[in-house]
C-alpha cells in the first residue's frame, strides 16, 4: 500500500513535461458526472487550446447505441488538487459530431445568454449554497447514525462541534482545501441541521463561471468520498420523516447594484441553466 501511494503521488515534472487532463461532463440522468483522463504534450492554461474529445454516449444514456459518439468540448480549465503539479480538470460540455449540443447540455443555452452585452452589462453575481448528504456505503444510511435507528433529534448538529455531533468534518475539509487548490472560490463550509450533512457556499461568481465552479466543486467531493469510502447523495429529501432536506440555494445579485448603491441583497432558489 505505501508503493501504491508513493505511485499516485509521484510529480510528473521531475521527469516529462506531458500532463494529465481529466475532461468531466455531466451525464444523462443531469445529476451523475463522467470523467476520463488523456495526456497533453505540455501544460495548457486556455481551455480553447485543448483538444476536442469523445466518448460513447450510450454508455451514459445521451446517446443510442447505433450512433453513440458524443464530442467533448473543453469550457474551464481547474487545477488537480488529485494529480497535482500541472495536471487539470478540465469542465466540458457535449455535442453531436456535427457540432450540435446534444439535448442535456444545457451549457450551450446558458453561454449564449450570458455572453449576450446586455446581460454582460448586468455583471450577474452568483453565490450558491450547496448542501449535501453523507451515507454510510453499505447501507445507505447517514454517517454517525446507528444502523436502523435514529440520533437524537435536530438542534445540535447546525454548525455543530464534537464527536457526538458532527460527523464527516475530515471529508468536509479535505473537500475545502481541494477546491481552493483547483481554483474554485469556494467561500465557506458548515455543517447542517440533520446530522451527516454538510453544506459548502460557492461564489460570489460572475456568470456561467459559478455553474463550472459549482459542478466541479461537486466532481471533487464526490471523488473524495470514493477515497474515503462514502457515499455522497444530493438527495432534496433523504431521510424521510421530520429531518432536513438538502437543496442547493442560489443567491443573486446584480454588480452594478453593489458597486453604485450597494443594492438590495436577493435570494432566489433557481434553477441553473446548467443542469
Amino acid at each position: 500500500m505505501s508503493l501504491l501511494h508513493d505511485l499516485t503521488n509521484l510529480d510528473l515534472s521531475d521527469s516529462t513535461e506531458k500532463v494529465i487532463a481529466e475532461y468531466i461532463w455531466i451525464g444523462g440522468s443531469g445529476i451523475d458526472m463522467r470523467s476520463k483522463a488523456r495526456t497533453l504534450s505540455g501544460p495548457v492554461s486556455d481551455p480553447s487550446k485543448l483538444p476536442k474529445w469523445n466518448y460513447d454516449g450510450s454508455s451514459t444514456g445521451q446517446a443510442p447505441g447505433k450512433d453513440s459518439e458524443v464530442i467533448l468540448y473543453p469550457q474551464a480549465i481547474f487545477r488537480d488538487p488529485f494529480r497535482k503539479g500541472n495536471n487539470i480538470l478540465v469542465m466540458c460540455d457535449t455535442y453531436t459530431p456535427a457540432g450540435e449540443p446534444i439535448p442535456t447540455n444545457k451549457r450551450s443555452n446558458a453561454a449564449k445568454i450570458f455572453s449576450h452585452p446586455d446581460v454582460i452589462a448586468e455583471e450577474l453575481w452568483y453565490g450558491i449554497e450547496q448542501e449535501y448528504t453523507l451515507l454510510q456505503k453499505d447501507v445507505k444510511w447517514p454517517v454517525g447514525w446507528p444502523i436502523g435507528g435514529y440520533p437524537g433529534p435536530q438542534g445540535p448538529y447546525y454548525c455543530g462541534i464534537g464527536a457526538d455531533k458532527a460527523w464527516g468534518r475530515d471529508i468536509v475539509d479535505a473537500h475545502y482545501k481541494a477546491c481552493l487548490y483547483a481554483g474554485i472560490n469556494i467561500s465557506g463550509i458548515n455543517g447542517e441541521v440533520m446530522p451527516g450533512q454538510w453544506e459548502f457556499q460557492v461564489g460570489p461568481s460572475v456568470g456561467i463561471s459559478a455553474a463550472d465552479e459549482i459542478w466541479i466543486a461537486r466532481y471533487i467531493l464526490e471523488r473524495i468520498t470514493e477515497i474515503a469510502g462514502v457515499v455522497l447523495s444530493f438527495d432534496p429529501k433523504p431521510i424521510q420523516g421530520d429531518w432536513n432536506g438538502a437543496g442547493a440555494h442560489t443567491n443573486y445579485r446584480k454588480g452594478k447594484d453593489i458597486l453604485k448603491t450597494g443594492g438590495q441583497h436577493q435570494t432566489w432558489t433557481l434553477t441553473l441553466l446548467l443542469q
